[in-house]
């Protein structure tokens, strides 16, 4: 059951306007996140589950000077701690930035970590297995993922939903009892995912036409271990849409903020599919 979410999806519509696309518990509005969290009231958000722009120059985004990029990121940072109920999380998916006579590949965890008041509990390594090939280099096989909460004693985790059934020793018994729990392993802080690959006869199954796509598993495990059924996830950079996908798929509610008019068509696409396909799971059940 939802943890007394406080807005509803008719309420966020009310505030912000007629969203690009909405369902019953899904609205995507095509806006800059920062100035519609403005318009939100406070402590609506369970969970928050996003990636911003790494600031490296992709089609999506215009690079900013590097302090410059800094404080735009404290800004919706702010935001999101504001939006945010105080037994909530920020999710924050981040990945790696050169930095001109410094770094070649500089974390962006690093400089963005202490941005904020939210409290960090944990850094996830996602090892998504597949990227681009070093010669001076290791090939980069990895993002980060920063888990804040707001209140460090009190928060959403739901172990028994993401567990690992990879156990090495499932019988193995201490004072006769099995030292494992039947249904699995508490995962690592290491998670290991494919990515969504792209190119002639490598592309993945999911690919959308976005070149940073979060691979449905992932996000789903974090929708799953921490955040309820019922529960207000936020993406405000909603990007292709894997976020709300997994949150309508897994009975939460979601809201997303996309600038760009071309991403917010495939997202309103992708969720009436996903939308139809859970309403036909409903009725066959």
């Amino acid at each position: 059951m939802s943890r007394n979410t406080t807005a509803t999806i008719d309420d966020i519509e009310q505030l912000l306007g007629r969203p690009f696309c909405r369902g019953e518990s899904y609205a995507v509005f095509q806006a800059d996140c920062l100035e519609a969290m403005r318009g939100l009231p406070t402590g609506m958000v369970d969970l928050t589950i996003t990636s911003p722009p790494y600031n490296i120059g992709k089609e999506y985004e215009t690079p900013l000077e590097l302090d410059q990029y800094v404080d735009w990121c404290e800004s919706w940072l702010a935001e999101l701690y504001r939006l945010t109920r105080t037994d909530g999380a920020l999710w924050l998916n981040l990945g790696y930035i050169p930095v001109s006579g410094t770094a070649k590949a500089l974390p962006l965890p690093y400089l963005l970590w202490n941005k904020s008041s939210f409290y960090l509990v944990q850094e996830i390594v996602w090892n998504y297995g597949a990227g681009v090939a070093g010669k001076k280099f290791l090939s980069p096989r990895n993002e980060k993922f920063l888990w804040y909460v707001k209140n460090e004693q009190e928060y959403c985790f739901n172990l028994d939903s993401i567990r690992d059934p990879d156990v090495k020793y499932p019988q193995q018994k201490k004072n006769g009892k099995l030292r494992c729990n039947t249904i699995g392993k508490n995962p690592s802080d290491v998670w290991q995912i494919a990515k969504v690959t792209s190119g002639e006869d490598r592309s993945s199954p999911e690919r959308a036409p976005h070149p940073a796509q979060f691979p449905l598993d992932l996000v789903e495990r974090i929708v799953l271990g921490f955040s309820d059924e019922g529960d207000m996830v936020l993406d405000p950079f909603m990007g292709s849409g894997t976020t709300a996908d997994a949150c309508i798929r897994h009975g939460r509610n979601v809201v997303g903020f996309e600038v760009n008019v071309e991403y917010c068509r495939y997202v309103a696409k992708r969720l009436k599919r996903v939308n139809e396909d859970q309403r036909s799971l409903l009725f066959e059940a």
